[in-house]
């Protein structure tokens, strides 16, 4: 995601960092709100059964960092305590309650601000692992202060603490998980992208449907694990938002479901006549299955990144090195250096241009162009075989880089090279073309210089001999003075 996207999104304007009142109003309604919504869901022990209300405030004090402020975390806490003065009985216990509920919402928040990266809306959405551990640790803290205010809350002092301190880890933490993703991930919608739907993008989610469906026909405490292939088949067709979106929708009504007894989990009289051991097997079953879905999606990925490495470090046309690839492979190799090269090794670098490549394409017309020059590079590469490396470093210009103990070795291998090609012919559509290619050489000692730096060095000087060589009549490989004297001192000590 860009920068001008984060800045262009649209955004619903309940907060401001200039506007205080404006934040004090929104914090008070949306608390009230939502309290009341999870207020409507209390079915067990005067407890709600799914409490939306602390995930929606840390999400909002994450998304909007101006508002950690002890004014904010005051008013949200007053609006707890009013709503419950107004609706409860509770008395003291309400205070301890809405203190759970604030160290929820703060240490969450806390947290998943210390830890992001940045505070752009593209890390918002910190990886599941960091939102699984927060929500923990924030469960684990808010619910002391809970189960303390939930004991005796209808009069019964006897109760155990434990159960209700599970209880409460249980509805905070489960909450937090579904929701804080799909809550820091958010946008408004592009009404754009729905034009280009087809049927098949909505199978997923089908599947979704089709999944709860048999949970509640099946019954048994494994149905509850059926939806999970279908999230994750969400999860590789849709992008975040949308996921976490459908995996929040399909907590949030199995928890209704399996609270009235729509999903029953001891499956005494399920829709179908099935025992215990069927749901448990179905359920294992659909678990079993979902890593191999997640291992199928990641090696596909790997391939893909594979593929992109590819077509990054070699060029499309030719097979060789591109001149990235070139410099990502001299890296490599300078690793190597000290361990298999002397002070004294010489690298060489050729650069070979084919003679008069315009009129190929003039003559014979770009595909045949393209023919020619994946036959060049695979003679050049045939060539050189592991002595060196090969690239094509733009239109019809190649590179070769060998490490070599002489001058003349050097040269040899450009003379193999420009030989090679000006006597073998190269044929495209029943018709034979000869050609030729001139080469600029340059050597130097690698002494305690890398690869890519010698590399560097030399690229001037070898384009300054290939220039000479087409300058001299072309099919003709030059070399530096120095480089040509070595040369031809050594070819007169053979003699």
């Amino acid at each position: 995601m860009n920068q001008d996207s984060i800045v262009n999104r649209p955004k619903i304007l309940f907060f401001s960092p200039e506007k205080m009142l404006l934040n004090a109003i929104s914090v008070f309604v949306l608390t009230t709100l939502f309290y009341f919504f999870g207020a409507s869901l209390r079915l067990v022990n005067d407890l709600s059964l799914f409490w939306p209300l602390n995930a929606v405030l840390a999400a909002i004090f994450v998304r909007n960092p101006w508002l950690n402020k002890a004014v904010y975390y005051f008013i949200c806490y007053a609006a707890m305590l009013v709503y419950d003065a107004f609706t409860t009985q509770w008395g003291w216990q309400s205070t301890i309650i809405n203190f759970s509920n604030m160290v929820f919402i703060i240490t969450a928040a806390r947290l998943l601000l210390r830890y992001s990266r940045n505070m752009d809306e593209s890390n918002w959405a910190l990886n599941a692992f960091n939102i699984f551990n927060f929500s923990l640790i924030a469960a684990i803290l808010s619910s002391l202060f809970g189960a303390v205010g939930s004991l005796g809350i209808h009069g019964d002092y006897h109760e155990k603490f434990m159960p209700l301190y599970a209880d409460w880890v249980s509805e905070q933490f489960s909450t937090g998980v579904l929701m804080l993703p799909c809550l820091l991930t958010a946008s408004l919608p592009s009404w754009r992208k729905f034009s280009g739907i087809i049927p098949s993008d909505l199978y997923p989610l089908f599947a979704v449907v089709i999944a709860v469906c048999t949970a509640i026909i099946i019954g048994g405490a494994g149905s509850l694990a059926f939806p999970l292939p279908a999230l994750i088949w969400c999860a590789i067709r849709y992008p975040l938002p949308v996921t976490a979106l459908l995996t929040l929708i399909t907590g949030a009504v199995e928890i209704v479901l399996v609270a009235h007894a729509a999903i029953n989990l001891h499956s005494d009289q399920p829709l179908l006549l099935v025992d215990q051991m069927f749901s448990a097997r179905l359920g294992i079953a659909t678990i079993a299955i979902c890593p191999l879905i997640v291992s199928i999606s990641v090696d596909a990925i790997n391939q893909l990144i594979k593929q992109t490495s590819l077509r990054a470090d070699y060029d499309y046309l030719t097979g060789v090195y591109s001149r990235s690839g070139l410099f990502e492979a001299l890296k490599r190799r300078t690793r190597q250096q000290k361990q298999t090269a002397s002070a004294q090794t010489l690298l060489c670098v050729m650069l070979l241009d084919i003679d008069f490549f315009k009129r190929i394409n003039d003559s014979w017309g770009h595909e045949c162009g393209d023919a020619v020059l994946a036959s060049f590079a695979a003679r050049v590469l045939e060539t050189v075989g592991d002595r060196g490396m090969v690239a094509r470093i733009g239109g019809e210009e190649f590179v070769v880089v060998c490490r070599t103990r002489d001058p003349r070795q050097g040269f040899d291998i450009a003379e193999q090279i420009r030989k090679t090609i000006e006597l073998n012919r190269f044929h495209y559509d029943q018709q034979s073309l000869f050609i030729t290619v001139s080469i600029g050489l340059a050597e130097a000692t690698l002494g305690e210089n890398t690869l890519e730096a010698t590399f560097n060095k030399l690229i001037p000087e070898a384009d300054k001999n290939l220039y000479l060589s087409k300058r001299q009549g072309r099919n003709k490989t030059s070399a530096s003075t120095n480089a040509t004297e070595a040369i031809a001192t050594s070819h007169i000590s053979d003699s």
